[in-house]
């Protein structure tokens, strides 16, 4: 009698253990699927800054992409403008929005696929004159710095 007992409080402990651990093992499977795909694609992406040049009170920007995926959400990436040593957050915006802000236009394609190139440009409120560093963060992490003097 104790022996059924023992064994029936084994089967019932195993199934509780069970229970509770096969829910969090399929969730941090899929956590991993998650973190990996994500992964694969900053990877693939990479992004080159090529030229920048002050044009009256805009700067143009030509970022190639060089990576392997096209790159989306290009309104949602940092652009980071100024002096060097005194850069800001520039924000996305379009004709009419307060100065400073950008806006962009792909050059040789319709997405920003891989070899097609982003023509940022920066709108300011007065031209800029002197070194000036800029960077572009795309929305999956990938960056890349220039500086250029007017």
């Amino acid at each position: 009698m104790v022996t059924v007992l023992l064994i029936i409080a084994g089967v019932v402990c195993t199934v509780a253990v069970f229970n509770a651990v096969y829910p969090a093992i399929g969730h941090s499977g899929g956590a991993v699927v998650t973190i990996t795909g994500k992964i694969s694609d900053r990877i693939k992406s990479q992004i080159e800054i090529v030229e920048a040049v002050a044009q009256s009170a805009d700067v143009l920007v030509w970022v190639k992409n060089v990576g392997a995926a096209q790159i989306g959400g290009i309104e949602q990436s940092d652009i980071f403008f100024g002096k060097q040593g005194n850069f800001s957050r520039v924000p996305h915006g379009q004709a009419g929005s307060p100065k400073p802000y950008w806006d962009y236009m792909i050059e040789n394609d319709t997405e920003w696929t891989p070899t097609a190139t982003l023509k940022i440009t920066i709108h300011l409120t007065e031209p800029p004159s002197g070194t000036y560093f800029v960077k572009m963060v795309t929305p999956n992490g990938v960056s890349d710095e220039y500086q250029f003097s007017n």
